[in-house]
């Protein structure tokens, strides 16, 4: 299981990878550079667009088309043609980003915001959007990250960096309605959770933002099963390809040494 580094655009914030497994499409993003990527695992091309503000997260449309948001708002990206158009906004506040986001089975969007360009505690919001309205799920966060739905969409899991832990949700399908539950899974070691993704058989992947690895939790009883080494300390999300396979973001250390931080791996599980 040792990662491979497949592209390395030196990116202080790279982030949110999702794979298009309809299509076999792996995109992610450059945060602060406000670029957003499409890659090809077969071919190996990858092509970019540059949007006018920091981008976060990633949802489908079709074959090579995505809906991207950016701190000037949504916006449509056609891979085919390179072309972008704004779609939509939410009404948040100018001292915040978007960042991690997730969709629903029925197209909902999930999505939270962060302090930018200060963190700072509290400011942020997670939302819910669905046919052009929206509404506020999950109140006065400070980093919102990870987003992870179970398997029959009846749970949430939400990770708000800074509490080092996951908390897991009720969630409604029909209104998009969540409820606190519990905390399901703690850090309590130096690392903090940042992205994260589900397997199938329910256990949970986070990148450990200062850890240096993937780790594998079972949320039923907040123990961790394993971690996947990396060759920096930054690791910022995660995602499974159609092989069950792991494509792996990260980013850079304050120090300008760190070689290895800002690239995309990829670890073959199975």
């Amino acid at each position: 299981m040792n990662p491979s580094l497949i592209f390395n655009p030196n990116s202080e914030l790279l982030e949110g990878p999702v794979f298009d497994k309809e299509n076999n499409y792996l995109y992610f993003v450059s945060i602060l550079d406000c670029l957003v990527y499409c890659y090809n695992p077969t071919t190996k091309e990858i092509l970019s667009v540059k949007l006018d503000s920091p981008v976060s997260c990633i949802f489908f449309l079709e074959r090579k088309k995505i809906l991207v948001s950016s701190k000037n708002g949504f916006f449509e990206i056609d891979f085919n043609t390179l072309q972008q158009k704004f779609v939509f906004q939410i009404d948040i506040d100018n001292l915040v980003r978007y960042n991690d986001g997730i969709s629903d089975p029925i197209g909902r969007i999930i999505i939270g915001t962060m302090g930018y360009p200060e963190v700072k505690e509290g400011v942020g919001n997670v939302y819910s959007y669905f046919k052009g309205e929206y509404k506020t799920i999950i109140k006065n966060t400070t980093i919102s990250n990870g987003l992870a739905f179970s398997a029959d969409h009846k749970f949430l899991y939400f990770i708000d960096t800074p509490t080092k832990k996951v908390a897991k949700y009720s969630y409604e399908i029909e209104t998009g309605e969540v409820a606190f539950l519990s905390y399901v899974i703690e850090f309590k070691h130096d690392a903090f959770p940042d992205g994260m993704c589900i397997d199938k058989n329910g256990m949970l992947w986070i990148a450990e933002w200062g850890g240096a690895c993937i780790s594998q939790w079972n949320p039923l009883n907040g123990e961790k099963v394993k971690e996947i080494k990396l060759p920096c300390k930054n690791v910022t999300s995660c995602c499974f390809d159609n092989d069950g396979n792991l494509y792996i973001s990260t980013a850079k250390e304050d120090n300008k040494e760190d070689i290895n931080g800002g690239g995309l791996y990829y670890v073959a599980l199975n």
